[in-house]
């Protein structure tokens, strides 16, 4: 390897490092609750602080469970075809989701002031 490899490798890694410290540290903040939406409308929120576990339905026969235990959000069982969101990691920080495309399913930790804001971006 010549020196400009070397030096396009550590750019490359502190250019990673930089992006999980803006994404990590600045946003780490963990949050207080998680919104259920379903179909763009928020049908629930619920609190990180206690431990559940809640079962969602949807309209289209979608049928979620959502575990909270530890302050940490996880989906456990879902009976959608790809099963992408049974295999997420569980979430806890601000902004951090979990979606469920076929069952139109999200849900996102937000914190206090959030939960009812309206997103000004969309």
């Amino acid at each position: 390897m010549k020196k400009a490899d070397f030096i396009l490798i550590a750019v490359v890694i502190a250019v990673a490092g930089l992006m999980l410290f803006f994404l990590y540290g600045l946003n780490g903040n963990a949050g207080s609750y998680v919104q259920i939406e379903i179909d763009g409308k928020i049908v629930e929120t619920l609190p990180l602080n206690t431990d559940i576990t809640h079962k969602i339905t949807t309209d289209n026969g979608g049928e979620n469970t959502l575990v909270i235990k530890d302050g940490y959000a996880k989906m456990t069982a879902a009976n959608c075809p790809d099963g992408i969101c049974e295999n997420h990691m569980k979430i806890n920080r601000n902004g951090e989701s979990i979606i469920c495309l076929p069952h139109k399913l999200v849900i996102t930790v937000v914190n206090e002031n959030d939960s009812d804001e309206v997103d000004a971006v969309s």
